[in-house]
């Protein structure tokens, strides 16, 4: 699970930055997977710093 850095608008979904190994990596999702995983995209754009993505399993996590 790696904390989420910032997030990008992307044309169908959401870019998630991540720090790992020293290195920015992104995981993406597409507006179907948000709203499978019950995450309100429009919040995951202001506040990134609220969420964590899980990479191995392709989800996002609320931190609250």
């Amino acid at each position: 699970m790696h904390d989420i850095v910032k997030t990008r608008k992307m044309e169908n979904g959401i870019a998630c930055y991540y720090g790992e190994s020293g290195k920015e990596k992104f995981e993406s999702f597409n507006y179907s997977e948000l709203i499978d995983q019950k995450i309100n995209a429009l919040d995951l754009l202001d506040d990134p710093k609220n969420y964590a993505v899980d990479t191995a399993n392709h989800r996002i996590v609320m931190k609250k």
